[in-house]
């Protein structure tokens, strides 16, 4: 399992740290079970670290990074959040790779994190798994917020 040696999040003891901090959450709306328990995952994350978070939400993954772009110029991070399932088509691989690049240049260019919380998986059930839900082993929305929000406090103590 991928959460093997991850470390373990604690955004309540960031509270004090990232007050102030503005974060979108952006989400996309295929596979509405899996981006149910991504955002409220993503949602607690933001709850834990004293904060609220805004919702928005994308057509699908690929439409990702240009809405993130959009979101920096008013929030201080982005939590981009949703679910990309493999086909038996080259499609997959393009989506995923747009939607890792993209975000990828976003947060580049803006100077500001971009929490990556879009799952790539060959399978339905590997999302489930994956999405926070009770039954899921993971909690990928929490895990893209506490990434997202860890480094806006990192860069709010550089500047």
């Amino acid at each position: 399992m991928a959460s093997h040696g991850a470390p373990a999040a604690d955004l309540t003891e960031l509270s004090e740290d990232a007050l102030g901090v503005k974060v979108a959450i952006l989400a996309g709306t295929w596979h509405a079970q899996v981006m149910d328990g991504l955002i409220a995952g993503a949602r607690r994350g933001a709850e834990d670290a004293g904060l609220s978070a805004d919702l928005y939400r994308a057509p699908g993954a690929f439409e990702l990074p240009v809405l993130a772009s959009a979101l920096l110029r008013r929030y201080d991070a982005v939590v981009a959040l949703g679910v990309v399932i493999r086909g038996g088509t080259p499609h997959f691989e393009y989506v995923c790779n747009a939607a890792t690049d993209g975000l990828t240049r976003v947060a580049l260019d803006a100077g500001k994190p971009v929490g990556f919380g879009v799952l790539t998986v060959d399978n339905e059930q590997q999302a489930l798994d994956r999405a926070g839900l009770e039954d899921s082993r993971e909690d990928k929305g929490y895990e893209a917020m506490a990434a997202a929000l860890e480094t806006a406090v990192a860069l709010k103590k550089l500047a």
